[in-house]
């Protein structure tokens, strides 16, 4: 790709308060996002999406060569069966995020074997304000809800070595009054917010507008399917371009 700019290798979206977080088809696909992005972006790349750890590791260490490690190594639609892939994946990668459920967030800092990788912790909309749902491991989930107030899961994620709140699924629109006060409760604890499912050019400006007036210190919003051609499989770089316009508009 001798056309496209040369992305080094450093933690830029650190510095911003928003950052995206999108998919790529392809490793040109991922270039052309970065360029769009100015680099104020994370490439979403997904375990369950190969067929051996092996595999996946190959790939991503490629995807990490034209994105300067700009890349998020995801479980895919929070699959708790993917929890221990992107482990072991995430400690040979040495990605700058990791996206991991709650119960596997130590596991993941551990085979890091460093602290400057942002690895998030997967919870869920518990139905009621001020509390969410940690249960999200492979075992867990398949039991009774453990629903614990935002602030302890924070602290829990913390002691874990975890660095960020993913919200997931927000079903778009749908669950703001409880997001609302999980923003909240993430500026008190100067936490990193991750809002995702059903996200897209239609509602992203409000979800991030809630995050910032309520104080969230960054907020990485996930947009996922909605910006993805349906026949190539890329996520289409004019809707990369305009999400990052709402952004700017926003800040």
């Amino acid at each position: 790709m001798p056309n496209k700019r040369t992305f080094k290798n450093s933690p830029q979206f650190y510095k911003e308060k928003i950052c995206l977080n999108v998919l790529a088809g392809s490793k040109e696909n991922a270039a052309d996002i970065c360029e769009a992005t100015d680099g104020n972006v994370l490439i979403g790349l997904l375990s369950r999406d190969y067929q051996s750890n092996e595999e996946a590791v190959s790939a991503m260490r490629e995807y990490a060569k034209v994105t300067g490690n700009r890349i998020s190594i995801g479980l895919g639609a929070g699959d708790p069966s993917q929890a221990k892939n992107v482990e072991n994946i995430a400690g040979l990668v040495q990605p700058q995020h990791v996206n991991q459920v709650f119960t596997n967030v130590g596991a993941t800092r551990s085979l890091l074997g460093q602290e400057s990788t942002i690895i998030n912790s997967l919870v869920s909309p518990s139905g009621k304000k001020g509390f969410v749902k940690v249960n999200t491991g492979a075992i867990s989930s398949e039991l009774t809800p453990a629903i614990v107030p935002v602030e302890t899961a924070i602290g829990m994620i913390k002691d874990a070595g975890g660095n960020s709140l993913k919200y997931f699924p927000m079903n778009g629109l749908e669950k703001m009054e409880e997001y609302s006060v999980v923003a909240a409760k993430c500026a008190e604890q100067d936490f990193i917010l991750e809002p995702t499912g059903g996200i897209g050019l239609d509602n992203l400006g409000e979800i991030l507008q809630v995050a910032l007036r309520e104080g969230v210190p960054k907020v990485i919003p996930h947009i996922y399917s909605s910006i993805i051609d349906k026949e190539t499989k890329l996520t289409k770089i004019e809707d990369v371009k305009k999400a990052m316009n709402i952004i700017e508009q926003i800040l």
